[in-house]
């Protein structure tokens, strides 16, 4: 079905230019840019959904939600944020956590070198006399990127600097039709920028930012994008070429397939676990099911065992197939990393989200009844 993005009238009652009559690029958008600024302020007023963060605003919550959102959708941030907000209300709470409660609050949201640079951040605020103000101060900080010193700045202290992330930069590369062929999503958000920045109001800077990412999270989607409900589609090029979602024009990414087997061993009450250290470079102080070369074991012997379960995940650019097969602990001292974990203490310690519903479904399966 073929979406007609064409406004039956620009705004300001201007006559909509036809395809061909005026080409795309940024300078119509930026020569235009107080008309689209109105549009879509006076649209954000409207439709924007109400979050915690905004509802209540502060500069806590606006910190832990940007750090929450990174790779993350809203739904699925919303309960852990408001867990998150429950148990550890303030910079100083954060600060004066142990990493494990972090983690543990954390747990599910992946990616926890999030976490972990977010209780580092807290832990650098709490010894300064103010917080910093400017995104370049900001930028100094553990974890925070070019993006998320945007956010933070701008709707917190009203520094004029643009949010460039995913959204922005499908919005802005339909509203000029950009016909680039980018690499990644990093340098088109580069590339796009001083457009972004250009057309970002000097007031309330944060609320541009904030509708620009609503339009993208609400209106503009990658696939069947809502044209006719979008406040700014008369300004937008490749709403009149009818085309829209073939912006922005990125190079596909080549996915890798990858294999792994876990252990599942239960001994005495207790699970066979693997700790990664503390300088593990993902998931440092986080239990997981472990493999056969943490547990000193052949893979083919593991995978020879029964398979209890499998599960298939996408991360970053590999698609994972994990079997977790029972077996035997290894023989004599454990490997370094392996812990023995009481059955009754696994809800008080830290395991990678997909882990724990993998643990907590095999426990809940009915076990096998032996062949006659």
């Amino acid at each position: 079905m073929t979406t007609d993005c064409t406004p039956p009238s620009a705004p300001g009652g201007r006559t909509p230019a036809r395809p061909g009559e005026r080409a795309g690029g940024p300078a119509p958008l930026v020569a235009a840019q107080a008309g689209f600024q109105r549009a879509l302020a006076a649209w954000y007023r409207a439709h924007a959904r109400v979050l915690p963060w905004r509802e209540s605003p502060s500069l806590y919550r606006t910190v832990v939600s940007e750090f929450m959102l990174q790779q993350t959708q809203v739904q699925t941030v919303l309960p852990y944020l408001a867990r998150w907000l429950a148990a550890l209300p303030d910079f100083a709470a954060l600060a004066a956590a142990p990493e494990a409660r972090v983690l543990r609050l954390w747990e599910g949201l992946g990616y926890y070198a999030r976490a972990r640079n977010l209780h580092r951040l807290a832990q650098h605020l709490a010894a300064l006399p103010a917080p910093p103000r400017t995104p370049d101060e900001w930028r100094e900080l553990p974890g925070v990127g070019p993006y998320t010193a945007a956010a933070i700045t701008s709707i917190s202290f009203g520094a004029p600097v643009a949010c460039v992330d995913g959204n922005v930069v499908r919005i802005l590369a339909r509203l000029t039709a950009d016909p680039t062929l980018y690499p990644d999503s990093a340098r088109a958000a580069r590339a796009f920028t001083p457009l972004a920045t250009a057309l970002v109001p000097a007031t309330r800077p944060g609320d541009h930012n904030q509708a620009m990412m609503e339009l993208g999270a609400t209106v503009c989607f990658r696939q069947n994008p809502l044209c006719p409900a979008c406040p700014v589609r008369g300004f937008c090029a490749a709403g009149r070429r009818g085309n829209p979602a073939a912006y922005p024009r990125l190079a596909p990414r080549e996915r890798e397939p990858l294999a792994v087997t876990r252990l599942w061993c239960v001994r005495r009450g207790a699970l066979l676990l693997h700790l990664s250290g503390s300088g593990a470079r993902r998931f440092a102080n986080i239990h997981e099911l472990p493999t056969p070369a943490q547990a000193g074991l052949a893979a083919d012997t593991v995978a020879a065992g029964p398979r209890l379960a499998q599960h298939r995940r996408s991360i970053t650019r590999y698609d994972i197939t994990e079997s977790i097969h029972r077996g035997a602990a290894p023989r004599g001292p454990l490997p370094p990393g392996l812990v023995w974990v009481p059955l009754r203490q696994l809800d008080t310690l830290t395991l990678s989200g997909p882990h724990r519903r993998w643990v907590r479904s095999i426990l809940a399966s009915p076990a096998p009844r032996p062949k006659p």
